[in-house]
């Protein structure tokens, strides 16, 4: 296949909203020693995506950044010193290029794709060798983009540094990706899943993906206390806590001591959180941010999707010149699971 010259990619020229998305058409050098360069097949979208639009991501982004974080393609070129990649692997890149183990640094955060550095909602993309994952075995492309941010953000959550074990029971916030894959990870790994949401439907949804029991929060506000009582008053062993301080103090009523809470999104909005270090003291809980997660732990999660034959759960597929309607579509909250853009035809 020959190397293309230039790619069409989107940019944000103004943070203030996605309206200002506008497809740009770029130069495209060939790859350095390390890099490879990769035909972008499959963008999947985040919820840090309609924060950066707006320019409000609290971790940096660049100006009239590409935006994105999260692709599957195929390597169409590798440069000289390349030794583990070949032209044709289909492959994603890991949401921080540099995060390869270990620890996030300042360092790490700040090769975020799609933020700090440009992103991958483009036709071609040139990345460092050290980023890239295999993608599953039989997966499409459409289902491998759907893993960098949500699908890693859920493993580091769950089997990072406190590892859940067969038999824990584990609370997760509402239905987007990271709180599907969690659950998805959680029945994968032996845990017991408690599902809440606002919507019947979505519920049904999160049972047929094997949640043991389901709590819609508009009919049941005070949501930690069903938790406890399904519980027998214990508490779960780890929270999927996407809400913030919207809900993050139902989010530790509902944990049992020494318990652990994933603090990830806080897509509930504001909430009173004067008191919060006296909970987390008299919990005696483990509160984790989690910076999505590294390349060896993104290789780990494949191992487990290659072993158990977990699927992701894709609500709807955009074509790469409706990005904006996406965008919108994700905005809307209607979806379940994850919102995708199909940027190659074939």
């Amino acid at each position: 296949m020959p190397i293309p010259s230039t790619t069409r990619e989107y940019r944000l020229p103004k943070a203030d909203g996605f309206h200002n998305l506008t497809l740009t058409e770029a130069s495209i050098h060939p790859p350095r020693s390390t890099e490879v360069l990769v035909k972008v097949h499959a963008v999947s979208l985040q919820f840090r995506d309609l924060v950066v639009a707006k320019g409000q991501y609290a971790l940096g982004q660049k100006d009239n950044v590409v935006p994105g974080s999260d692709m599957a393609g195929q390597i169409l070129a590798v440069g000289d010193d390349v030794k583990d990649w070949a032209v044709g692997d289909k492959i994603c890149a890991n949401f921080s290029v540099d995060h390869i183990f270990g620890d996030a640094s300042q360092q790490i955060i700040l090769s975020g794709l799609g933020g700090p550095i440009d992103g991958v909602l483009t036709e071609y993309k040139i990345l460092p060798a050290h980023s890239l994952v295999r993608i599953p075995d039989g997966w499409s492309y459409i289902e491998a983009s759907t893993l960098p941010c949500a699908a890693v953000t859920a493993y580091n959550a769950l089997l990072g540094a406190n590892p859940l074990k067969g038999g824990d029971i584990v609370l997760v916030l509402g239905t987007g990706g990271v709180s599907i894959f969690g659950l998805q990870i959680a029945i994968a790994s032996g845990a017991t899943v408690i599902a809440t949401s606002s919507s019947d439907n979505k519920l049904a949804v999160a049972k047929k993906l094997g949640a043991k029991h389901v709590i819609n929060y508009k009919k049941t506000p005070d949501w930690e206390k069903e938790v406890l009582r399904i519980t027998g008053g214990r508490g779960v062993d780890h929270v999927i806590e996407v809400g913030g301080a919207g809900t993050i103090n139902k989010s530790l009523a509902s944990t049992r001591i020494a318990g652990t809470v994933s603090v990830i999104g806080f897509v509930a909005g504001a909430g009173d959180i004067s008191s919060l270090p006296g909970i987390i003291l008299g919990r005696g809980a483990l509160v984790r941010g989690i910076l999505i997660g590294s390349r060896t732990q993104f290789e780990a999660l494949v191992r487990l999707i290659d072993t158990t034959g977990l699927k992701p759960v894709v609500d709807k597929v955009f074509a790469f010149d409706e990005t904006r309607a996406a965008y919108e579509y994700l905005e809307s909250q209607q979806h379940v699971g994850k919102v995708c853009v199909q940027v190659a035809a074939a």
